[in-house]
């Protein structure tokens, strides 16, 4: 099953959305603020992408974080992982985790060639 993990509030969030539906593929929509984030999840997003992929220092957390916190999260991926799991939304979003592969972000097709047999 495809998983969207987002935010309710995120635009590209609510784009990668109506995309799916638009294409008919099946999704289920995982929040990370009100469903988390547990580490074995994001242990798994971070062997499927790089940390600097998946850091997103555009963010309103990202820029709430003391410069020693951001650059640790640059330099040392454990405590990268903890500032996530602490604050989820220092992902970026959307994350599309097909089972196979993990698309970060929306793409500019909106998943166009995607289908739900993933």
């Amino acid at each position: 099953m495809i998983t969207l993990y987002g935010i309710k509030n995120c635009d590209s969030c609510r784009k990668a959305r109506k995309a799916l539906e638009a294409q008919g593929i099946d999704y289920r929509y995982h929040d990370l603020r009100d469903d988390g984030l547990d580490r074995e999840r994001l242990t798994r997003f971070l062997t499927m992408a790089e940390l600097a992929t998946l850091l997103n220092t555009r963010s309103t957390t990202w820029r709430g974080l003391d410069g020693a916190d951001q650059q640790a999260a640059r330099d040392d991926a454990e405590r990268a992982a903890s500032l996530i799991l602490a604050q989820p939304t220092l992902l970026k979003r959307p994350l599309l985790d097909t089972g196979e592969q993990l698309l970060v972000g929306l793409p500019r097709d909106g998943y166009a060639g995607l289908d739900d047999s993933a």
